[in-house]
């Protein structure tokens, strides 16, 4: 895997340099076998020139109009007279065809003159990615309204016009052997720490892969602990939420092609927090992160608990409930567990039904499919109407965490916890908890402790935690980033 810095020129030892040609028919012959006769490689003969490119890379208007439009066939060009005819901003040489072919497939005109053992390479890629829009995934009400896209260049100029600093340090890489995608790292000099750096350089570096399409599976890649399911990195798609990392010592990951960057280190807690949280006043942010927490909870348990109490534990029912609930299930002919997961199963599936079928069938197929399927299931006696309620009240606290990634993942921890508590009741769901409170407290994020600031403690940290307090109080910097420089602002000289 090659890595540079974004503002250099790769730089190969000379023995691994593919030489240029020393003709240009020997140069067609190496082009014809290098793209294997590819019908969309295009070879123009001009004068002394041979341009080669490929047509569905390039804009054809700019070459037409400033490349191919300002050369003259009668004219015997060399290096300097190329250079005063085009006029493209983006002009390069190199003797290396290797990096000339990469260069090409990215978008680049490559330009042959046959007295010289150079190539000029003219980079005027097509404009083929959407425009700037909303975020899809994580919409907010007060703050910034764009999101990133799919081009690597337009999200990194996002960052760098709200992060007007040279601190702000950006570092190439190229992975995959066939894709040869390019890889930003985005810190800023003095706050992020050198020793996470250095490991998401070396993550970066070991990896060896045919092809990258996406930052998903890159964040899969360079994640501490691979194997387990709990995200150790924030896909996000906001740039705001990107920038706010960095000012907090955070590292940024952007892969061309995908409109996620990745924001590490991070912790569990973390998950469940928005960037719209440091937008409205501080009781107001404090009561949504802990709705959030305690919407988590209400997810993952809620469900469990009830077929428990129904299995095992009538005892803690209270009295007023038992006759509702007896009522209510004296027409069901499955047990609690059965029932319970019958209706998740459905549930999951009218969800992602919905995700899959275009925006508006697939919001109205949610809407209907819920309320027929729910009122059918308990006319035909398959379930129980309190169920329903449990089960639609934990799909909807789901909902609520920010993170795409970390709602998945209570969908799929209710289920293991649903068999556990069928099976051995509470005692089932504590040793449920228990394992994956352990699982938590072994993971890391980027070297970093998983469960922070709650295990190891760092009581300076919980002022931004699972409630936001003033941010005359939020002045230090989380020391989950190993920030070279801790203070934010002084408190003091502000209001």
């Amino acid at each position: 895997m090659d890595r540079r810095r974004n503002d250099n020129i790769l730089h190969k030892n000379s023995d691994l340099v593919d030489q240029v040609p020393s003709s240009s028919s020997q140069l067609v012959d190496y082009l014809q076998q290098k793209f294997h006769h590819t019908s969309d490689l295009q070879i123009v003969s001009f004068s002394n020139l041979t341009l080669f490119f490929i047509g569905n890379q390039i804009d054809q208007n700019e070459f037409n109009l400033n490349v191919i439009g300002r050369l003259d066939g009668n004219i015997t060009y060399t290096m300097e007279s190329l250079n005063n005819a085009i006029s493209v901003g983006d002009i390069n040489t190199s003797n290396d065809m290797e990096q000339g072919v990469l260069s090409v497939l990215k978008g680049s005109v490559g330009i042959f003159i046959e007295e010289l053992q150079e190539i000029v390479l003219i980079k005027i890629p097509a404009n083929n990615h959407r425009s700037l829009s909303k975020p899809e995934n994580e919409s907010q009400v007060i703050g910034s309204q764009v999101g990133f896209n799919e081009s690597l260049s337009t999200n990194v100029s996002l960052i760098r016009r709200a992060l007007a600093t040279p601190d702000l340090k950006n570092e190439l890489y190229t992975i995959g052997k066939r894709t040869h995608t390019e890889v930003s790292i985005l810190y800023i000099d003095g706050l992020a720490s050198d020793d996470q750096i250095s490991r998401i350089r070396k993550k970066l570096s070991s990896i060896d892969i045919d092809g990258l399409l996406d930052s998903a599976e890159l964040n899969q890649l360079i994640n501490d602990n691979s194997l387990s399911i709990f995200p150790q990195m924030l896909l996000t798609e906001r740039p705001d939420r990107v920038c706010h990392g960095l000012l907090n010592g955070k590292i940024a990951v952007l892969v061309d092609g995908s409109p996620m960057a990745i924001l590490s280190p991070l912790s569990f807690i973390e998950f469940f927090e928005s960037k719209e949280d440091y937008n409205v006043r501080w009781p107001i942010a404090s009561f949504i992160r802990l709705l959030r927490i305690t919407a988590m909870f209400l997810s993952v348990f809620f469900t469990a608990l009830y077929v428990a109490a129904l299995t095992f534990h009538y005892e803690v029912i209270p009295q007023a409930l038992l006759v509702p609930l007896g009522e209510s299930r004296s027409r069901v002919p499955f047990p609690p567990l059965f029932e319970a997961i019958l209706l998740e199963f459905i549930i999951e599936l009218l969800r992602e039904a919905g995700a899959r079928l275009p925006t508006k069938v697939g919001q109205t197929m949610g809407i209907v499919g819920g309320i027929v399927i729910g009122t059918a299931a308990v006319q035909a006696g398959f379930t129980s109407n309190i169920l329903i309620i449990i089960v639609a009240l934990g799909a909807l606290a789901s909902f609520t965490t920010p993170s795409y990634t970390m709602g998945s993942l209570i969908r799929v921890i209710r289920f293991p916890l649903l068999f556990l508590a069928g099976f051995w009741g509470f005692y089932g769901i504590m040793f449920g908890f228990c394992v994956i409170l352990i699982h938590l407290l072994r993971l890391s994020t980027l070297g970093s402790p998983y469960m922070a600031p709650f295990y190891p403690p760092r009581f300076s940290d919980w002022v931004d935690s699972i409630v936001r307090l003033p941010l005359r109080l939020t002045n230090k910097r989380s020391q989950l980033t190993r920030p070279q420089d801790q203070q934010k602002y002084n408190p003091d000289e502000s209001n």
